[in-house]
């Protein structure tokens, strides 16, 4: 289970893993996507940079949090049957990084109520130790995105456009990962700000399509110095916020722009960032995932600008929209069966690690024997 940087819901999967000769094999058994509460999400949004929160809001939204993925965990136990394992990455409020290092994270979601709830172990906190290990604890994508894409020809990536846009590009001597800056992030912000549209987000693109790009506005963006820093690195909400854009409207006299053209100027960042950090990367056909891969705006920019093949991650076996949450599960199997997770040259890590902290359910804990590292993963019926 994740909440991702949109901070909208909790998506769930819970799936069946096996390893058969060097191949993680997955089964999709059930998948979902459970909305938070109006008021619940209100204060996540409250809480997020650049808003200061005391710490009485802080253990009250680990408490709501936790009670939230907690009956997700459960409704999703009641439809799929019993489970093993429960895998919660929670909600992340903040990324510490200060220049090129990551200092520290926290994602709220208490895994204790979700271990009382469903009688189930859960693994929690699965960032905290990369960064501990001199990493990012990001993009822990590249997990999964690494087993997914090996043995294929070329170059390939795997590129989410969540809140924030990462890749994880591939080669038979590299797995390369990070953080490329703001996919949804920036435009979500406006559209909630100026309550261009109802659902939140740009539905299928059309506000950025009305939208003409303001060269201007584009260029003072495109200054920004995080693009400029060198992989691997990470980032967040904590530097693309809505301030962040009124900062940049100020700095270029573009105040007055309309909604669509300012929209339309935000999605030609993501494309132009994209796509610069890709194509310096040689890339040959990109997977994408995440709710910009619903954006056709977003997708047509960045296929002419890296003249790459595009497809969705669905095509490797996998649908985009689950990704996240099915990652999570990978992550907490390899765990339990002593298989250290994060890959170093995709977060930045001195070595590779074990991943999370375990909270008992109702029963002793038990792991399974340990595995051999698995070099590549099959999605099955």
């Amino acid at each position: 289970m994740i909440s991702g940087t949109s901070h909208d819901g909790i998506d769930v999967a819970v799936v069946d893993l096996v390893e058969r000769d060097g191949t993680l094999e997955l089964a999709l058994r059930h998948r979902d996507a459970v909305a938070y509460e109006p008021g619940l999400r209100s204060r996540i949004i409250a809480a997020l940079p650049p808003a200061s929160v005391d710490l009485a809001e802080v253990c009250a939204l680990d408490t709501l949090i936790g009670q939230a993925f907690a009956e997700a965990a459960a409704a999703a136990c009641d439809a799929a049957g019993a489970v093993d394992l429960i895998v919660s990455h929670g909600q992340t409020v903040f990324h510490w990084v200060e220049g090129d290092h990551a200092l520290g994270t926290l994602q709220l979601g208490q895994p204790a109520w979700i271990a009382e709830r469903t009688g189930v172990a859960v693994v929690s906190d699965v960032r905290s130790r990369d960064i501990a290990a001199g990493g990012h604890g990001a993009p822990l994508a590249s997990t999964i995105d690494a087993l997914l894409l090996a043995g294929r020809p070329g170059r390939p990536a795997a590129l989410n456009l969540g809140g924030i846009s990462n890749a994880t590009v591939v080669d038979p001597e590299s797995v390369r990962a990070w953080d490329i800056g703001p996919a949804n992030a920036l435009l979500d912000a406006v559209i909630v700000d100026r309550s261009a549209h109802p659902a939140g987000y740009d539905d299928g693109g059309a506000l950025a399509a009305a939208g003409t790009v303001d060269e201007a506005l584009l260029a003072v963006l495109l200054e920004e110095p995080y693009y400029r820093v060198a992989p691997p690195k990470s980032t967040g909400k904590e530097l693309f916020h809505l301030d962040y854009v009124n900062d940049a409207l100020r700095r270029s006299g573009r105040e007055d722009i309309a909604t669509n053209d300012l929209l339309a100027t935000l999605a030609r960042l993501t494309i132009v960032t994209v796509a610069d950090a890709l194509v310096a990367d040689g890339v040959t056909e990109i997977f994408v995932s995440g709710g910009g891969a619903h954006n056709p705006v977003l997708l047509g920019g960045i296929a002419e600008l890296t003249g790459a093949i595009l497809a969705p991650t669905d095509a490797l076996g996998l649908p985009g929209d689950d990704k996240e949450a099915v990652l999570m599960a990978v992550i907490g199997w390899m765990t339990v069966h002593g298989v250290p997770s994060s890959i170093p040259t995709a977060t930045g890590a001195r070595g590779s690690r074990l991943l999370g902290s375990i909270t008992p359910g109702a029963r002793p804990l038990a792991f399974p024997a340990p595995v051999t590292a698995p070099t590549a993963l099959r999605v099955v019926d």
